[in-house]
C-alpha cells in the first residue's frame, strides 16, 4: 500500500519512543503525549486510479483543501501527495505502450483531517519509450518548484463526477466521538484526452530593468521561453501558451475587468518575497500557500491596516496588442483555439494589493520595499516562476543546475 508524502520539503516527521515499566500482569498505562502529530485524529481517503492511456510512468494524485484549488482555477497547493509505481498501475503492459487499458491500481491517502478536498493528479510519462523526440523520462522531483509540476506528454487526471465531469469534492467527516471516518471507493480518472502538451512555460527576462518604484511608471519586461536541459531539469518549451480565457465554455473570451479586450492565458502574478535572498513568499514562510498566521500588515489605501498578514502583490499582465491579432481570424472573429507565442510583453504598473483575499484585492498606501517574483499561469495549469532554486545563489546547495537567468527579481526601492 502506498503511504502519502507531505508536499512541503520541510516536513518532519516527529518519532517519541518511551519505555514503561510494569508490575505483575497488569497492562501499561496508554496516555495522551504532549506531541501534536500523535494528538491529531485523522482519517483517510482510499480508492481505485483507472488510466486509460498509452502513457507509462508512475501516477501521482495530490490531496488540495476544496477551498483551495490548484492552477488554473486558484493558486493553491498541495497538502500531501501519494506515488503509485508505474508496475503496480500497468502490470505486464508496462513494456507495450500500444495498449491503452484500462488500467487499474489501489491508492491511499492517510493522515487526511476532516475536512472538504479534490483529488488532482497526473502519470509521469516517459515519454522515450514512444519513440517521441525529443523525449524525457519520467522527471516528476517534489522537492523543488523547477521539478515539481506535469510536462509534456504527461496525463492528468481527477476525482470528478462521472455524470458531469465536474470536479467532486470530498468530505472526510467525524463521527459523534469525533473520529474521522474513512473514506472508500473514490476513484481517481486519467486519460490520453488530458495529456499535456507542452512543457512548463519556462521562460527568461529577455529585456527590461529590474528596479521598479511610483515615479517610474509602468515597466514593461520582454519574456522569451528558456531551455533547461541538465541536472535532473528538463524543460524544452517552444513557445508560451495563448489562449483567450473562456471559464464558462460559450465560446467568447471572457472580459473580467469589462475593458472591452478579451482576457488571456498565461496569467501573470508579480508577488513580493521574504527577505533579501532565497525564494519564500512574504507572510508565507511554511510554503504551504496559505498566509502566516503571524507576519507583516500594510496600509491600506483607507489608512487602516486589516490586522492580517498580507498577501502582497503588483498590478500585472499581458501587453495583449500583438497576442490578439495572432488570434484573431480574417474576419475580425477571435480564434478560441491556442497559439504558440515566440514571447510575451508584461507590463508592470507600480500599484501594489494586499491579495489575501483574491476575488477582492485590496489597494495598499504604498509600493513595500523588496523584492518581487513573476510567475505565469497557464490555462494547463502549469506554472513557472523566477526567481526559483535554479538561481546560482541557491543552486548548489540543492544539488541544481546554475542558471543565471532564473536569479531575476523585480526590486522595488
Amino acid at each position: 500500500m502506498s503511504r502519502p508524502i507531505p508536499a512541503s520539503t520541510r516536513a518532519l516527521w516527529a518519532l517519541a519512543v518511551s519505555s514503561v515499566l510494569s508490575a505483575g500482569c497488569e497492562s501499561p498505562p496508554v496516555v495522551p503525549t504532549a506531541d501534536h502529530q500523535q494528538n491529531t485524529r485523522a482519517g483517510r481517503i482510499e480508492g481505485t486510479l483507472v488510466a486509460q492511456t498509452r502513457a507509462r510512468g508512475n501516477a501521482i494524485v495530490f490531496i488540495y483543501d476544496a477551498d483551495r484549488p490548484p492552477p488554473p482555477v486558484g493558486t493553491g497547493r498541495p497538502k500531501a501527495f501519494t506515488v503509485i509505481p508505474a508496475v503496480e498501475l500497468f502490470g505486464q503492459a508496462l513494456g507495450d505502450p500500444s495498449a491503452t487499458g484500462p488500467f487499474t491500481a489501489p491508492f491511499t491517502l492517510s493522515l487526511v483531517e476532516p475536512g472538504r478536498y479534490l483529488l488532482r493528479g497526473f502519470i509521469d510519462a516517459d515519454t522515450c519509450r514512444t519513440g517521441a523526440q525529443p523525449c524525457h523520462t519520467s522527471d516528476f522531483i517534489p522537492w523543488y518548484g523547477v521539478t515539481g509540476e506535469p510536462n509534456m506528454g504527461d496525463v492528468g487526471g481527477a476525482a470528478v463526477d462521472l455524470a458531469t465531469g465536474a470536479s467532486r469534492i470530498l468530505e472526510v467527516t467525524s463521527d459523534a466521538d469525533g473520529w474521522p471516518q474513512p473514506l472508500t471507493g473514490v476513484a481517481v480518472s486519467f486519460s490520453d484526452t488530458a495529456t499535456v502538451p507542452l512543457d512548463r512555460p519556462a521562460f527568461q527576462v529577455a529585456v527590461g530593468t529590474r528596479t521598479l518604484d511610483a515615479k517610474s511608471g509602468t515597466k514593461l519586461l520582454k519574456l522569451r521561453p528558456q531551455v533547461i536541459s541538465q541536472g535532473g531539469v528538463e524543460q524544452r518549451p517552444p513557445g508560451f501558451l495563448v489562449q483567450y480565457v473562456d471559464d464558462n465554455h460559450d465560446g467568447i473570451p471572457d472580459d473580467a475587468n469589462h475593458d472591452n479586450v478579451g482576457d488571456l492565458w498565461p496569467k501573470v502574478v508579480v508577488r513580493k518575497l521574504a527577505g533579501t535572498v532565497g525564494v519564500l513568499d512574504e507572510n508565507d514562510l511554511d510554503h504551504n500557500g496559505i498566509p502566516d498566521a503571524e507576519g507583516v500588515d500594510y496600509v491600506h489605501t483607507d489608512g487602516m491596516r486589516d490586522g492580517q498578514p498580507d498577501v502582497v502583490v503588483l498590478a500585472a499582465g499581458l501587453v495583449p496588442d500583438a497576442l490578439i491579432a495572432a488570434l484573431t481570424d480574417e474576419q475580425g472573429a477571435p480564434r478560441m483555439k491556442p497559439i504558440i507565442a515566440p514571447e510575451l510583453d508584461i507590463a508592470i504598473r507600480p500599484i501594489a494589493l494586499d491579495a489575501r483575499n483574491p476575488a477582492a484585492p485590496a489597494p495598499l498606501a504604498s509600493l513595500p520595499s523588496g523584492r518581487y517574483s513573476i510567475t505565469l499561469i497557464t490555462s494547463t495549469g502549469q506554472t513557472w516562476r523566477v526567481p526559483n532554486e535554479l538561481d546560482p545563489a541557491l543552486a548548489p546547495a540543492l544539488g541544481l543546475p546554475s542558471v543565471e537567468t532564473q536569479s531575476f527579481t523585480i526590486e522595488v526601492p
